[in-house]
């Protein structure tokens, strides 16, 4: 059995075939579907050539079956999502929502595996608990 990926709200499934699937926002308030790689730590994407964002853009991750924002409180600039694994363990699965950059976080309970070599970027992921709990308030 393969791993797939939820929305955190309406816990739709979001992987199709071979990707992962969010209805994406760029600056400029044009939309588009983003699809991909359901690997953690493989960056590589498919989109339609007539939807453009640049390198170092913010883009805005949306549930395409709900339509809800799939930004969090942890990070302005992270993507959540759920990833559940052949197990039926649960992965939170936080990724850049910035165009070009890579950085992906699997937190599972206290463990965190960071990949992309921007990962070091976010350091809450970093934080030891005793720390971590300060930034929550």
């Amino acid at each position: 059995m393969e791993n797939y990926f939820i929305c955190p709200h309406c816990r739709g499934h979001l992987k199709v075939g071979d990707r992962i699937i969010f209805r994406v926002r760029n600056q400029k308030k044009k939309c588009g579907l983003l699809l991909l790689s359901p690997l953690i730590g493989n960056y590589d994407s498919v989109k339609h050539p007539k939807f453009e964002y640049r390198e170092g853009e913010p883009l805005d991750f949306y549930c395409p079956l709900c339509g809800h924002i799939l930004s969090t409180s942890i990070d302005e600039n992270l993507i959540f999502v759920v990833m559940i694994d052949d197990q039926d363990v649960e992965h939170n699965i936080y990724f850049s929502r910035i165009a070009g950059e890579k950085s992906t976080y699997q937190v599972t309970g206290d463990q965190v595996m960071a990949t992309g070599e921007h990962s070091g970027k976010y350091t809450y992921f970093s934080m030891s608990d005793r720390f971590r709990q300060y930034l929550r308030r």
